[in-house]
């Protein structure tokens, strides 16, 4: 069964670029695990201290993959000081 998630991230004042930086590197290497069917970041474009990470994994081993990549280690380690807000949420795909 796939795992869809949406995360959300609000970025602290004046971190709107450092927060797109460090979720933009995410994109390519996720996109080229093992397992990974859809991966994107979005910002709103009303909201530039919102961001959203939209993401589809094959089943929880390539989700428990991905948080073992050495990339989401240097993500997991450096977005704090830049994030006032982050939550997920998990998807159910309808259709």
């Amino acid at each position: 069964m796939t795992i869809t998630k949406r995360v959300t991230f609000i970025a602290k004042d004046g971190c709107e670029a450092k927060m797109k930086e460090l979720l933009s590197a995410m994109v390519k290497s996720s996109k080229m695990e093992d397992g990974c069917i859809f991966y994107e970041i979005f910002v709103y474009e009303n909201n530039l201290k919102k961001f959203m990470a939209v993401e589809t994994w094959r089943d929880e081993a390539a989700l428990d993959g991905h948080k073992a990549s050495e990339h989401y280690a240097i993500y997991k380690s450096s977005y704090e000081p830049y994030c006032e807000k982050k939550y997920t949420d998990e998807l159910e795909v309808l259709g």
